[in-house]
């Protein structure tokens, strides 16, 4: 957003403490009613009370979306606090969190406060942050009751600045410094749409699907289309709200925060990329080989693997053949075995944390097609070689240069049409989203290895061909989602209403 400007909401005014000098902060009385505060750019901290579902917080909020301003809470947010239905739903991943932090308490029923994602306790810290990215709110009070089956929660409420106790003011001041030096949106000399747009990605990734040099290009590229682009991570999962489109650069999974991620943005009405539901179609090879062998799209023979199965698959297949884990990654959990001795021996292994896994006939070529497909159209192409002196693009036990192998990119209409053709038949099975597709090609037949949700895109590399271009055709999309959805919004709106 531009000129954004934090600004305090309070009940009231001596609820703020007078050394706090370094924000602006306001009443609830005057953010509502007074025209001070009714320009586009603020960044507003409702620390109101919010005792019931139409109190004064809840206008604060409320009015704050209507302005255009960023709230924490959000409406919303402070709607799910007071249904015990609701916030229960999200409570899944909190046991295993619960169970450690609270395995010391000997009473039955133990009560938690949170402040911007803090708590007084060390011991809790953890605790303290999973419920804040869960529940965005700056001050709230968590009851936890011990019954038969372990610790649930009796009750989860919002706090006002002036329900904290004096003793633990200190605590909400230094919680409240840390949330919100983050950096925030800054005014830019360019048209705008009022659009913002986060990233996510893993400084720390070291197979992340676009290197520093592409994340700089995709912010520049959103930047000349208008739109405010911002470099996120897994601890800003409580701001992921304040954004309308989420685009994610970190390696997906089922198991790990980036489907959270996916999911919650979705749900809240935001555009994603990797939507959930292609993260979840592509994550599993399992499920892959069967979309693909249901629409006659050519793939090396492949057999789901059992315990009960195992000596089958060899007469089916021959060897060499390939294992792999249903929900492996960048060549990670792919195995090519040479006979029945090390087939026997690597299915075990395998078998034992999933309970099927894929033999695929072994495929042998110099290197593999890799097609960016967007929106259904075919975006870049690549050849990606097969590392020095093995038989994988990747080779995990090699270094430095050694470890991938080489590759060139070419013009889409420079590729064998067949392969661009059967990608996007493979593309289309998963949705209208951002894939990359893995092809062989042996003569003029052309195989499906599988289709990626969150495909490279590395400067220097899968650029070549269009330079900028691709990296605006993607932020491009995104925008176009954004305006899609919001006019879709407006015409129900429009009809609900007559």
């Amino acid at each position: 957003m531009k000129n954004t400007r934090n600004l305090i909401v309070v009940d009231d005014i001596r609820d703020w403490q007078p050394e706090w000098t370094n924000y602006p902060v306001v009443s609830a009385d005057e953010y509502i009613t007074g025209d001070d505060y009714t320009s586009a750019g603020y960044r507003v901290v409702n620390l109101c009370r919010q005792d019931h579902k139409l109190s004064l917080g809840y206008y604060v909020s409320l009015l704050a979306e209507a302005r255009g301003h960023r709230a924490m809470p959000t409406a919303r947010t402070i709607q799910s606090l007071m249904s015990k239905r609701i916030y229960e739903a999200e409570l899944d991943e909190l046991n295993s969190v619960v169970k450690r932090s609270l395995a010391r308490i000997i009473q039955e029923d133990f009560s938690l406060s949170v402040y911007f994602g803090q708590n007084l306790a060390a011991s809790h810290a953890r605790l303290a942050q999973t419920l804040f990215n869960i529940f965005p709110c700056p001050l709230f009070k968590v009851q936890f009751l011990y019954r038969d089956d372990g610790w649930e929660i009796g009750s989860l409420r919002p706090l006002g600045l002036g329900q904290v106790p004096l003793a633990h003011l200190f605590k909400v001041k230094d919680a409240m410094d840390a949330f919100l030096s983050k950096r925030w949106h800054i005014e830019r000399d360019r048209p705008s749409t009022g659009y913002d747009v986060a990233i996510l990605h893993n400084p720390e990734e070291k197979n992340a699907p676009s290197n520093a040099r592409a994340l700089r290009n995709f912010i520049r590229a959103g930047e000349s289309l208008g739109l405010d682009v911002e470099l996120i991570t897994r601890s800003d999962y409580p701001r992921l709200l304040e954004f309308d489109a989420l685009f994610i650069r970190e390696t997906t999974s089922l198991e790990n925060h980036t489907y959270r991620f996916a999911t919650k943005a979705e749900r809240e009405g935001m555009t994603v990329i990797d939507d959930a539901d292609s993260i979840r179609r592509c994550s599993n090879k399992v499920y892959m080989h069967e979309l693909l062998r249901k629409n006659r799209i050519r793939t090396p023979r492949t057999e789901i693997v059992s315990a009960r199965n195992i000596e089958q698959v060899a007469g089916d297949l021959g060897y060499p053949l390939v294992l792999k884990i249903p929900d492996s990654a960048f060549s990670l959990g792919v195995f090519k075995v040479a006979n029945e001795t090390e087939l026997r021996g690597k299915a075990a292994q395998l078998l034992k944390d999933s309970d099927l896994v894929l033999a695929q006939e072994f495929l042998p070529t110099d290197f593999d097609w890799r097609v960016g497909v967007l929106d259904r159209k075919p975006l870049f192409v690549c050849r990606y070689y097969m590392s020095r002196d093995h038989w994988q693009i990747y080779n995990h036990a090699a270094k430095g240069d050694d470890c991938m192998g080489n590759f060139d990119t070419l013009a889409v209409e420079e590729t064998p049409p067949e392969v661009i053709q059967t990608a996007l038949e493979a593309a289309n099975l998963i949705g209208d989203g951002f894939y990359g597709v893995d092809l062989k090609q042996k003569g003029d037949e052309v195989y499906v290895i599988e289709i990626n949700d969150n495909p490279n895109v590395d400067a220097g590399v899968e650029d070549r061909i269009l330079g900028d271009e691709v990296y605006v055709r993607i932020m491009q999309s995104l925008l176009d989602r954004i305006e899609a959805s919001r006019q879709r919004a407006e015409d129900e709106a429009r009809a609900e209403h007559g």
